[in-house]
């Protein structure tokens, strides 16, 4: 088995590992996620039908308003948000979610997490170093 590794800066501190779930377009805000579920319902989305629940979200940013992080606040106050996340860069509304919801997040990484990472990996994320690890490719 190879690991890979991706540096970056924590910004928030904490150790997380969870299966990846990927999207260069982030979903939008107030209508994507079932908040109760932790479904992606967003029609058409990459993501449409899979689960947040323990995953780590990695995202190129946000999208919307407020209501972005609002959502992922909601599904992570009923037990069925991500685990942790990792974005190439923080814009305000990733921002505003990492403060929320209080999970490890990575960001501004050495390498392109979409030419990296793919949805079903293994990933295991390291807030406080800045370290995601790639653990097994799908």
């Amino acid at each position: 088995m190879t690991i890979i590794f991706i540096k970056g800066r924590g910004a928030i501190s904490g150790i997380a590992e969870g299966e990846a779930l990927v999207a260069k377009e982030s979903f939008q805000g107030d209508s994507a996620i079932n908040f109760e579920t932790g479904e992606i319902v967003q029609k058409g989305h990459i993501l449409e039908g899979k689960n947040l629940a323990g995953s780590i979200l990695v995202l190129a940013g946000g999208r919307g308003s407020t209501g972005w992080s609002c959502r992922l606040h909601a599904a992570a106050i009923n037990g069925v948000g991500p685990a942790a996340m990792i974005f190439p860069k923080m814009d305000s509304r990733t921002a505003g979610a990492a403060a929320v919801l209080n999970i490890p997040v990575v960001t501004d990484l050495d390498k392109d997490p979409f030419m990296e990472i793919n949805t079903g990996d293994l990933l295991r994320i390291d807030g406080d170093k800045g370290i995601v690890e790639i653990v097994q490719k799908n």
